[in-house]
């Protein structure tokens, strides 16, 4: 690795320092997964190749498990398919997406030895599996995937002892990283790569963690080569600092980042935000009404109340109830109105929540409102460079755009732009989806101050001969916000 190199890392084990001087938007190591599967919810609807999303997909005719674009698509899958497409067929059914991955990197190393690349910096049997720091329900599902694992494992390829086989599932469990479909905006599969395994948690990281799948495709690229994650750099590194990423979305109090990342990650954060309590106070803030701060008491029952709505909210959205979760986060909203601050975490969750569920039922007006709210109180949680930041800021940018609101969505997408070209790079297909829709929020501004009328007029008549597709559906949880595999 020419940019890093591994250390020991005070109080962390293992680390990755900088060998060299980085800036902002630098890539310090890109890597391809050891092994990666379909995660087991979205089996049907991505392809088990190349991980693109597709309406219709061809079955394999063996195992009747896998699925494909198309016949180029399996073809080029059939060497990583063909123990487990046996396997699933002894076995009867396909087992669990940790089993999947479990066999796929057992057989891979098998055949390849513990080095798969000359730019691998770490074995699997020097990774952490932390299975002594289970809890005892943890501990007892582990053992039934032990126990399926050896029901599934083929007769005919190589065995291995019991340990070695936990070790790889221990190492899935705290080490499995979220693998996007191809336009890199929701988690469709789970991969392990063993570099990535070496950077240790910090709550405000120099760097970010990006899926680029590019747009190529399986015919045009080997089975894990088009599945690639990117180390890159936030900001300033300097040669010697350790290179850090986060394992949880910073829009949590330290107290709740610190108990996910003892309960998945077992360890104990002692980062200088989670030590300092850093911005704790205002993501629990009460609001100022003429120079005044709310009372306390009146914070803390509205507090109570939205974390009770924000639950309700879960529910509806689970069960796509749109119009249900649109008046659970206006009643809640109105309540909060005055008496908690812009950067309250449970306010903006309403926010970001009502934005995008009013954008997609085509309320476009009143979801700018709350995405611009939103995007404002993140600007004041969030590092300047973080990647949810640069996404929440091109959705609020496309919502006004929708909205008819040219100036700020032009201003919130170019905002977005700068953002994401150093978290995604300008070869990411959102950079580039971004781009395009930079150039053309910038002419329509053009004609926008030309003459608001007639750019009006125009805008009217393309949406009324090219009608508006709805948004995507939106997801019940943001599984792509924490690419770090959580249980």
């Amino acid at each position: 690795m020419e940019f890093v190199e591994v250390f020991d890392s005070p109080g962390k084990g293992r680390g990755l320092r900088a060998t060299k001087e980085l800036w902002a938007g630098d890539i310090l190591f890109a890597e391809a997964p050891l092994a990666s599967v379909v995660l087991d919810s979205l089996v049907s609807n991505v392809c088990h190749g190349c991980f693109r999303r597709q309406e219709k997909l061809q079955r394999c005719g063996q195992c009747r498990f896998a699925q494909y674009c198309d016949r180029t698509c399996q073809r080029a899958s059939w060497e990583e398919h063909k123990l487990e497409c046996a396997a699933i067929k002894s076995y009867g059914k396909a087992p669990n997406e940790n089993i999947r991955l479990a066999a796929h990197i057992i057989w891979r190393v098998d055949k390849e030895g513990m080095v798969v690349s000359d730019t691998q910096m770490t074995t699997l049997d020097e990774l952490e599996n932390h299975i002594c720091d289970m809890n005892e329900d943890d501990l007892k599902d582990f053992k039934v995937d032990i126990h399926n694992f050896l029901d599934f494992w083929p007769r005919g390829s190589k065995q291995h002892t019991v340990d070695s086989i936990s070790h790889i599932l221990g190492v899935i469990n705290c080490n499995g990283f979220m693998v996007s479909d191809q336009r890199g905006l929701q988690a469709v599969g789970v991969g392990l790569f063993p570099n990535l395994c070496l950077v240790n948690h910090d709550c405000w990281p120099n760097c970010t963690v990006i899926l680029n799948n590019g747009n190529q495709s399986a015919v045009d690229t080997m089975y894990h080569s088009q599945k690639r994650i990117e180390l890159r750099a936030l900001g300033k590194i300097s040669p010697g600092e350790e290179v850090t990423v986060s394992y949880v979305d910073y829009l949590n109090l330290s107290e709740d980042r610190k108990r996910l990342l003892k309960q998945q990650y077992y360890f104990d954060c002692t980062c200088e935000h989670c030590t300092n309590k850093t911005k704790d106070d205002l993501k629990m803030a009460g609001a100022e009404v003429e120079g005044e701060k709310v009372p306390e008491e009146k914070v803390k029952e509205i507090t109570e109340y939205s974390r009770k709505m924000l639950e309700k909210m879960e529910k509806a959205r689970l069960d796509a109830n749109y119009n249900e979760v649109v008046k659970i986060c206006r009643e809640c909203v109105e309540k909060q109105k005055d008496v908690l601050a812009d950067t309250h975490i449970y306010q903006l969750r309403m926010w970001c929540t009502l934005s995008e569920v009013l954008s997609y039922l085509q309320f476009f007006d009143e979801a700018s409102t709350y995405a611009r709210k939103m995007v404002e109180g993140y600007l004041k949680l969030y590092h300047p460079n973080n990647a949810q930041l640069g996404m929440a800021t091109m959705r609020a940018g496309v919502t006004h755009w929708q909205a008819g609101l040219i100036e700020v969505g032009h201003g919130m997408i170019c905002k977005a732009y700068a953002i994401l070209m150093i978290t995604h790079g300008p070869m990411h297909p959102i950079t580039k989806d971004l781009e395009a829709m930079r150039i053309q929020t910038e002419m329509e501004l053009r004609m926008f101050k030309q003459n608001e009328y007639v750019y009006h007029s125009m805008r009217e008549a393309a949406l009324q001969n090219q009608p508006m597709k709805m948004m995507s559906e939106p997801a019940a949880n943001e599984s792509i916000k924490n690419l770090f595999r959580r249980k």
